[in-house]
């Protein structure tokens, strides 16, 4: 039977829709375009905004329509938010437990033709081990190391949706990235829902991981999906500063650029801790690139905290800004809260940090122009190759090269979004 996978949201979400897709493969079914008329159709939804849930209905119904005989598939992020959530002709319905028993649930579904819905309302506090040894089609290989999240921003709806900090026995972690390293991945990515907490369940730490995963002989990359500036702990920085396969990329979450705001989000530091922090990163790693996450438009901002959060974006010099108009979100405290910002204030000052988010963009990869890099082609498309450097530039060569395979680049110019290179 063909199978049609559609996966909305985070690394973490990718990492499973590919687990999903490797034990339906080694059960015989045939994985195949989600666009394409398809037996079975999977959705592997998101709840982070608004527009996300927009977006998971959406999908949900149009994989109803274009096939009413398929057996259609809703998991994940939305589902657990929505428990009643219900679509005439959606088949099965799971949460964020159980995605990895997707082929009983399939059988189970194929023999009775009865909806399944297996949906728990009690928190998850037990990890759900998934193992993956081969990525299709990707040099860079996502390990999920950890899941869930206690942080209770208050915006943020996924410590409701995901549950409890759960960790993959470091063993198991150890095992998988040797497998991916066995089959050829050049760069492995950490990922999970806070990251960085990893280990918080068990006799162990982030920086532990880290200190044993380095040690794999044949591994060339090794990058760390996102991590809050709080988890960067000395001993952090230490196997960073010691270990050159730790790619030369952090992705730290600012959310916003005003203390007022940033206590409001129950966020865990200031905006001195922060600093603080960056500085002592970039000591160790001068050239690093910095990436982060802004939500604009929390309620109370008002113009002059906006300003400040631009001040600030402009002075800790980012490499990249993922901007976020904020969503309300059903539960959380800030939805409880006044003086909610009008949507056209929130589009204007989306737009404001976009530009400031290319400028800073320009300038961090004009510090790279007339230098070698090394670049990891990933694609190779009309003679033109496509890859990404340690600190996570995008460069793109005017010359058939072999994919999978690091080279020696020059970069000669930049072209946004791209750096050229020879």
């Amino acid at each position: 039977m063909k199978v049609g996978i559609m996966t909305l949201g985070c690394k973490v979400n990718m990492y499973e829709s590919e687990y999903v897709a490797n034990i339906l493969k080694e059960n015989g079914y045939v994985i195949s375009d989600f666009h394409d008329i398809c037996d079975i159709y999977i959705i592997n939804t998101c709840t982070v905004t608004n527009t996300s849930d927009i977006k998971s209905r959406k999908i949900i119904r149009n994989a109803i329509r274009k096939n009413p005989h398929a057996c259609v598939v809703a998991m994940g992020c939305f589902i657990e938010a929505n428990k009643d959530y219900q679509e005439e002709g959606l088949d099965i319905v799971i949460g964020n437990k159980d995605k990895s028993k997707i082929v009983e649930l399939l059988k189970q579904y194929f023999e009775k033709k009865e909806q399944i819905r297996n949906l728990y309302q009690d928190t998850i506090t037990d990890f759900e081990d998934m193992y993956i040894k081969n990525f299709p089609g990707r040099t860079r290989a996502f390990v999920k190391i950890q899941d869930g999240c206690e942080n209770f921003c208050s915006y943020c709806i996924i410590p409701y949706v995901r549950g409890k900090c759960r960790s993959k026995d470091p063993q198991t972690v150890l095992s998988e990235i040797n497998s991916l390293v066995d089959n050829n991945y050049q760069e492995i990515v950490l990922t999970g829902i806070h990251t960085g907490n990893y280990g918080v369940d068990l006799d162990f730490n982030f920086a532990k991981l880290l200190k044993e995963i380095v040690k794999i002989q044949k591994l060339k990359r090794l990058r760390i999906s996102s991590i809050e500036i709080t988890e960067l702990t000395n001993e952090v920085l230490e196997v960073i500063k010691e270990n050159n396969v730790i790619v030369d990329h952090l992705h730290i979450p600012l959310q916003a650029g005003s203390d007022e705001i940033l206590k409001l989000m129950n966020r865990k530091y200031d905006l001195d801790y922060f600093y603080k922090k960056i500085v002592a990163i970039r000591k160790i790693r001068p050239n690093i690139s910095i990436s982060t996450d802004v939500i604009v438009g929390f309620p109370k901002e008002t113009d002059a905290m906006f300003e400040q959060t631009l001040k600030t974006c402009k002075d800790l010099k980012f490499s990249k800004i993922h901007v976020f108009p904020f969503s309300l979100r059903k539960g959380t405290k800030a939805e409880t809260l006044d003086q909610q910002v009008d949507a056209i204030v929130k589009k204007d000052r989306s737009k404001k940090l976009l530009q400031l988010s290319k400028e800073l963009e320009i300038e961090y990869m004009n510090k790279f122009k007339d230098k070698e890099v090394e670049v990891l082609i990933e694609k190779v498309k009309d003679d033109i190759s496509y890859g990404h450097t340690s600190n996570f530039l995008s460069v793109k060569i005017f010359k058939k090269l072999k994919n999978n395979e690091f080279y020696q680049v020059k970069i000669t110019q930049i072209s946004y979004p791209y750096c050229i290179g020879e």
